[in-house]
């Protein structure tokens, strides 16, 4: 599971980078989905490793990345919103 978190996760950061050099709004829109996407496929992992409780149950570390992908989640998905109403 830490590998597909590592692939989802580093896939959301990749396409973020694509996002500020897309050449048109439709291409940053496009790149900007493929960012949510992962960020939602890192979050159902994140959730299933919690669940599973790969890491101490007292540790913090796997519900702190849940919600600091969460946040993300909500920075990108108002950015789609933004460049859509433009």
């Amino acid at each position: 599971m830490t590998g597909q978190v590592m692939r989802s996760a580093t896939s959301a950061g990749a396409n973020y980078e694509e996002t500020r050099g897309a050449e048109s709004r439709a291409d940053f829109l496009h790149k900007s989905q493929l960012v949510l996407k992962e960020l939602r496929e890192t979050r159902y992992w994140l959730r299933l490793m919690h669940e599973v409780e790969m890491v101490k149950s007292d540790s913090e570390i796997i519900p702190n990345l849940i919600k600091e992908n969460n946040e993300l989640m909500n920075i990108i998905a108002k950015s789609i919103v933004t460049a859509k109403s433009r």
